[in-house]
């Protein structure tokens, strides 16, 4: 299988077009081809000396997703069920806000994480996505997007994977759409986030990137974490807060926590002042998630008012805390859902 070109950040086309004996703007006019013409064959990046292109089909493969399954929420979120070229399916989703439309991007096929709530991981880890499989998520719903002349405007890492298990990829797919000449995405309107790979978040905060950054909490406590998500007996939550102080000392970037809420796990008021001691200090924001039903899951949601005690009781410490807005609850929402429904057998433990 040739590479994807979608793969390579702009200074290493140059590299490959200089390589071939051509001058360095001709990769600027393939990225435009690329990401502002958004083509699908080399063939028709017409101002490309014809030998070129040649060159390029010989060597690289524009990523194309086969679109198995669309959904469309009446709140006009969309989830895609995409085929990749090895038969093996990923989910994007496109959700809209009033300051725009913003894509939850998928890094690898299935996760290994393991986290107790989460279909994601329904079938364990399959394989890594190369970045250009990534870059091409970001293009396959941009395209969909041009028909009414919207656009992509923010990029959440948080579809199916853990992306700091796939660290170089991930690097690679930042650098791409944040490039200008790329699909020019502004760092600040980007966010990545992990469940707690500890030495990935202190190289990660020397990357000194503008990238948005958030924390896969939902629990206040090293027990109950341990419970929800098997990753917490490898990297604890002691020295997973201490990775996150490292972080906002060398970036002076504010942390996101996300925190799930499920029925009687982890939503009790004893559970907000444990959460609400445990960051307290820190430059952070909680982002409350009601939890989407997952039928594989046993997880219930947490009843409307205690949602509202919680938020309260964060609040009444100084916590900074959002309840996340809900969207797509009448399609298949929750993470790895619609893979899991529509792909048993790649799926199956």
């Amino acid at each position: 299988m040739k590479p994807s070109i979608y793969s390579l950040r702009l200074e290493d086309l140059q590299s490959w077009v200089e390589q071939q004996g051509e001058k360095p703007f001709r990769a600027t006019q393939i990225f435009e081809w690329l990401y502002k013409k958004r083509v699908t064959s080399f063939e028709d990046m017409t101002n490309i000396p014809k030998a070129l292109r040649e060159r390029l089909d010989e060597h690289f493969v524009i990523t194309t997703l086969k679109t198995l399954v669309q959904q469309t929420s009446k709140d006009g979120t969309m989830k895609f069920l995409f085929e990749l070229h090895d038969g093996y399916s990923i989910e994007t989703v496109l959700m809209r806000h009033d300051y725009g439309n913003s894509i939850c991007v998928t890094t690898q096929v299935g996760c290994r994480i393991g986290c107790t709530f989460c279909a994601s991981t329904l079938g364990g880890l399959k394989r890594n996505l190369q970045a250009g499989e990534i870059v091409a998520q970001v293009v396959k719903v941009q395209k969909a997007l041009d028909e009414t002349n919207e656009r992509v405007s923010s990029i959440v890492v948080m579809g199916i994977g853990e992306p700091f298990d796939n660290y170089d990829e991930l690097l690679k797919f930042l650098k791409i759409v944040n490039h200008p000449k790329g699909l020019h995405i502004g760092a600040r309107h980007i966010t990545v986030s992990t469940s707690g790979i500890i030495p990935k978040i202190y190289q990660f905060a020397d990357e000194n990137m503008q990238i948005n950054f958030a924390i896969s909490l939902h629990a206040p406590n090293t027990e109950l974490r341990s419970k929800l998500m098997p990753i917490n007996r490898a990297y604890k939550l002691p020295e997973l807060m201490e990775a996150v102080r490292y972080y906002i000392e060398k970036t002076g970037r504010r942390v996101t926590f996300e925190y799930g809420l499920f029925g009687g796990v982890n939503d009790q008021i004893e559970h907000a002042e444990e959460l609400a001691e445990l960051i307290k200090g820190l430059k952070c924001h909680v982002n409350l998630i009601p939890v989407n039903y997952v039928p594989e899951r046993n997880y219930v949601r947490t009843p409307r008012e205690q949602i509202f005690a919680f938020e309260k009781t964060l609040k009444k410490h100084g916590i900074n805390v959002t309840i996340r807005r809900e969207q797509g609850h009448d399609i298949d929402a929750a993470c790895g859902q619609l893979r899991a429904k529509e792909r048993k057998e790649e799926t199956k433990a």
